[in-house]
């Protein structure tokens, strides 16, 4: 089977080319196959330093207040942001939320978390969480199709994976592919589906309970960030009553709010900006090196209550709807509209798999609404780009009303995605307006982007 390699190795040489660094020593692991460009006196084999090592290691124990890890993250901004976790009480809230969000029984299930272990995902429920519990767990390296579009659901098969936590990004894109996939394989060992990154809309909820959960399986709907270290919000299996689309209520001990922009309480069916109440115990304790933008991010909207960045709306019930980033709200004829309002309602046509919408400027409507589609394979090619547009925009008139249609309806390939999940949308929002594309080292594949920018030329 061939395997295709990334040139990781050619971004740390270019990262440290200039020489302004601290970093003196870099350790390669023999991989793949791949060729790499060697640096005397900086870089060392890592088969090779580790082979006279002492096999047998005593834990040492350290203050809870440790550092132990930085981990930077981008989000919407174009700097990356040193995030600092400590160890204690990230250890903690990283192993509760992992075995009671997912009802582990670590003595008889196999879990599944598809995350990249170098992202905050990867960190807090591929490594961390589920080691402190003594989780059976997957850990798979490689993409959902290679070597065929059914890996995922033939590995669950294989191992009779009981717990399985995904991006709403990875749901969409199955959906895309179509159900006769993984109804090849034999699922019937699931017995709770999570998803992570970004809101999931109702119709691809749906999806993943059906075709993937049989119509049977509880989804927990995970709200959090790199930020906060572990999950905040979310379902609990068998505790909450299910709401697709919905993150639900904090966890326990978490005390969250939504606020008007002067932080005034919203209340049931109001929406505004999420924010954080109380300190929790994975909390991020800085910005690595820049204690202002730390207190200016986070801190200077609310004074003493922590702006996650998002925004929200809740129901009759006070349950949390995520509506995605506020920086995605878009301002259009004076009417504020949520990003995922109009991306729910793109994802519900029956031609689109997965949507990402963004605010242009106009001259007429101060900010017009440019989406970005994926369509399922059944539809490719079956019409052209006008009439899909033409479809889509009407589709979403009547959807949510004619505020809320599309301008411009951009049919795609791929969509840009941090290593989390999140689609990009600051990006796409360069690529609407014509401007140079920003800051891409939080992607999964920067390869994305050129695609888009040059199929939109």
């Amino acid at each position: 089977m061939a395997v295709t390699v990334f040139p990781l190795k050619a971004a740390v040489d270019q990262a440290l080319e200039d020489g302004q660094t601290a970093v003196s020593t870099v350790l390669v692991v023999k991989r793949g196959g791949n060729e790499v460009t060697w640096v005397e006196g900086r870089d060392l084999w890592w088969h090779e330093e580790m082979a006279p090592m002492v096999a047998d290691h005593e834990a040492k124990a350290f203050e809870a207040e440790n550092p132990l890890f930085i981990l930077y993250t981008s989000g919407t901004t174009g700097k990356p942001k040193g995030i600092l976790h400590t160890s204690g009480g990230y250890l903690t809230q990283a192993a509760f939320t992992h075995k009671n969000v997912f009802d582990l029984h670590a003595d008889t299930d196999v879990y599944w978390c598809t995350a990249d272990i170098g992202w905050i995902t990867g960190h807090s429920y591929v490594v961390y969480g589920p080691l402190v519990n003594g989780a059976t767990q997957v850990i798979y390296e490689g993409t959902p199709d290679t070597p065929h579009p059914g890996r995922w659901w033939e590995i669950i098969e294989k191992y009779g994976v009981t717990i399985f936590y995904t991006a709403p990004t990875a749901i969409r894109t199955f959906m895309k592919l179509g159900r006769e996939i993984p109804q090849k394989f034999d699922l019937s060992s699931l017995r709770v589906l999570g998803t992570v990154g970004e809101p999931i809309n109702p119709e691809a909820w749906m999806w993943y309970r059906e075709v993937i959960g049989g119509n049977t399986t509880p989804i927990v709907d995970t709200w959090w960030q790199t930020e906060t270290g572990a999950i905040m919000i979310s379902a609990l299996p068998g505790v909450t009553t299910a709401k697709p689309g919905s993150a639900q209520v904090p966890l326990p001990g978490i005390s969250v709010d939504v606020l008007t922009e002067d932080g005034q309480k919203v209340g049931p069916e109001g929406g505004g900006l999420l924010v954080i109440t109380e300190p929790w115990p994975s909390m991020l304790r800085g910005i690595w090196g820049d204690d202002e933008r730390f207190k200016e991010t986070y801190w200077s909207m609310f004074g003493d209550k922590y702006f996650a960045g998002d925004g929200a709306h809740l129901d009759k019930d006070n349950d949390v709807w995520l509506l995605g980033r506020v920086d995605d709200v878009m301002n259009i004829s004076g009417h504020r509209l949520s990003t995922m309002e109009i991306e729910s309602a793109l994802v519900a046509n029956s031609m689109v798999a997965e949507a990402a919408v963004v605010g242009a400027s106009d001259d007429t409507t101060g900010q017009a609404v440019v989406a970005f589609v994926i369509l399922k394979s059944r539809f490719v090619g079956t019409l052209s780009e006008d009439e899909v547009t033409a479809q889509l925009r009407e589709w979403v008139a009547q959807q949510i009303g004619a505020i809320a249609k599309p301008r411009t309806v951009f049919v795609v390939a791929e969509l840009p995605k941090t290593r989390s999940g999140k689609i990009m949308r600051r990006l796409l929002r360069d690529i609407a307006e014509g401007r140079d594309v920003g800051d891409t080292t939080t992607l999964t594949d920067t390869s994305v982007i050129r695609t888009i920018s040059d199929g939109l030329k």
